[in-house]
């Protein structure tokens, strides 16, 4: 395991993990001037559609991947402070949205998961495909780590032949203990409601070209993503229900099946995950890095002074992935 990076403190007037969470999300302080991105839109192996957006650079470049987190985009705030953080070290980003997402509409009758590691490995493949001369290092946010983490495992030793690394940031890695914490106090005031403001219509939209897929009245009373997960995501991906899907579909349990570089970065005040959902060192191996800074709540990794920015944790994610180069090399 490496050594933790240097201790972060979050700004004085950023006091908890909601307000670190909250402000890094609506605000995205210091990204103002990332680079923009070159849009295409890709056939997915059962001839859906999904959008994937590209920051090019020179072919022989390090290239990032990014897997989004739960109903993100290439606009979401943590997306511009990688993308920002790629242009200044001359990295090539790429950004592959889920089904559905980025404003893309689903043709077939699948959405996206938590789980959902098949979908990680075809557009890993086809990156690496297309640029062969540059090695790869794929970075999962929240949901997206999760199911990157469950790729690698899924992979075992062929892992290292896609990637040089993986790292997941902020990911709840205990499903059933990350879902039901979601229930509980402000979380349910302030984050659930806006996640099942856009996956209420996609599920209605889902209905409407597949009647009878799943119930959408059911999807339509859901109140929490436990509700939700359990009259959509769980049916659709063929799970038996929302428990089922969230212990198949949970990396924690998993962990020492990872054997390539890994990197698994938990504020400890992330209000999305509770400490029952970190990992312990007994419960990872060798090659995969556990970073549990203090401050950060749900990717609120603010530094400086107000209206502070969001450029450090990328800095230090990609120095240790920099580092992981010079190793392989």
């Amino acid at each position: 395991m490496a050594a933790l990076p240097p201790e972060l403190k979050a700004p004085w007037w950023l006091p908890s993990g909601h307000a670190q969470t909250i402000y890094a999300s609506l605000a995205a302080p210091g990204t103002a001037d990332a680079p923009q991105a070159q849009r295409s839109t890709w056939i997915t192996p059962d001839e859906d559609q999904i959008l994937v957006n590209e920051w090019p650079a020179p072919e022989a470049a390090p290239t990032l991947v990014l897997f989004h987190g739960l109903e993100g985009d290439s606009d979401s705030h943590y997306a511009k402070a990688f993308a920002k953080a790629c242009a200044q070290r001359g990295w090539r980003m790429v950004l592959p949205h889920f089904r559905g997402c980025g404003g893309m509409v689903n043709l077939k009758p699948r959405a996206y998961h938590s789980g959902d590691h098949a979908e990680i490995d075809w557009v890993l493949r086809r990156i690496q495909q297309h640029s062969p001369a540059s090695p790869l290092h794929a970075v999962g946010i929240s949901l997206g780590g999760n199911a990157l983490l469950r790729w690698a495992q899924e992979q075992g030793e062929l892992a290292h032949q896609v990637v040089r690394s993986v790292t997941s940031l902020c990911a709840p890695l205990d499903l059933v203990v990350s879902g039901l914490g979601l229930e509980q106090g402000l979380n349910r005031i302030f984050y659930t409601p806006r996640f099942l403001r856009t996956m209420k219509p996609k599920a209605r939209q889902m209905w409407a070209r597949f009647p009878g897929l799943f119930d959408v009245k059911a999807t339509d009373r859901a109140r929490s993503l436990r509700e939700f997960d359990d009259a959509f995501t769980a049916p659709v991906h063929g799970f038996k229900g929302v428990m089922d899907y969230w212990q198949r579909a949970s990396a924690k349990p998993h962990l020492r099946r990872l054997a390539l570089p890994s990197l698994i970065v938990n504020p400890l005040n992330d209000p999305f995950v509770p400490l029952a959902c970190l990992p312990t060192p007994s419960e990872v191996n060798a090659c995969t890095s556990l970073w549990q800074p203090p401050q950060g709540g749900h990717l609120g990794f603010v530094q400086g002074a107000f209206p502070g920015q969001l450029q450090t944790w990328p800095s230090l994610v990609m120095a240790w992935m920099s580092s992981q180069e010079t190793r392989h090399g």
